[in-house]
């Protein structure tokens, strides 16, 4: 699994804090970037692919954050259950596994990347709520369609979406993401945006140039 759109659009759009943890890290790349946006940030890096995990800490070596970014291999369940960091992160993002009773990938690691069996989205909340700091944000990327499933499972662990931004890739496509951004049950109503990846094929729309700006060569 290398660098897609939706993981650099998660990284371009979330909010940091001082300590960040990036569920499901991959390659690195959304860890980097919060990295590089949030230069007073500590940045941890988990994920159960020790492939992944290998590759992440040779990006975060060859980067200019690599004092600032660590990377450990294990599931979110595993790190909520051990304690070193619940309730001590400011911004928590991840770009969830999200099919769920579907046809597998091949392959076991890109299986594990796509479909949620290792990580149920019951089971990514309560994490998220132990690790989490009272006013902490958790921002994550889904497909359109699993949208409602994820706020359901948020709203059981106290949660709602503050912020969300529906993303369509061309303007008469329908939307196709969702960047949706959680609180603990706060009072202020849900900021909405849309998002256009490109106004006709391989042209960036100004609104995902000034969102990426940072980051394309």
């Amino acid at each position: 699994m290398k660098v897609g759109t939706d993981a650099v659009l998660l990284g371009a759009w979330a909010r940091g804090g001082k300590r960040i943890l990036d569920i499901g890290t991959g390659t690195g790349v959304v860890a980097l970037m919060m990295a590089q946006r949030f230069p007073m940030a500590q940045v941890h890096a988990i994920d159960i692919e020790q492939d992944a995990c290998c590759q992440a800490e040779e990006n975060v070596s060859a980067s200019p954050f690599s004092k600032r970014v660590l990377v450990r291999c294990m599931s979110v369940q595993q790190y909520a259950e051990g304690g070193d960091g619940n309730g001590c992160y400011d911004a928590i993002v991840s770009n969830p596994p999200f099919f769920e009773n579907a046809l597998k990938a091949p392959g076991e690691a890109r299986m594990r990347a796509r479909h949620n069996d290792s990580l149920p989205y019951d089971q990514l909340f309560q994490a998220v709520d132990k690790l989490m700091a009272p006013e902490g944000e958790f921002t994550a990327i889904i497909p359109f369609d699993y949208k409602q499933r994820l706020e359901e499972e948020a709203a059981r662990a106290g949660m709602v979406v503050t912020r969300l931004c529906a993303v369509r890739t061309t303007p008469r496509k329908p939307i196709k993401r969702y960047l949706l951004a959680f609180r603990r049950m706060p009072s202020q109503i849900c900021q909405e945006e849309e998002g256009l990846l490109e106004i006709a094929p391989g042209v960036r729309s100004e609104w995902y140039r000034l969102l990426t700006a940072d980051f394309y060569l």
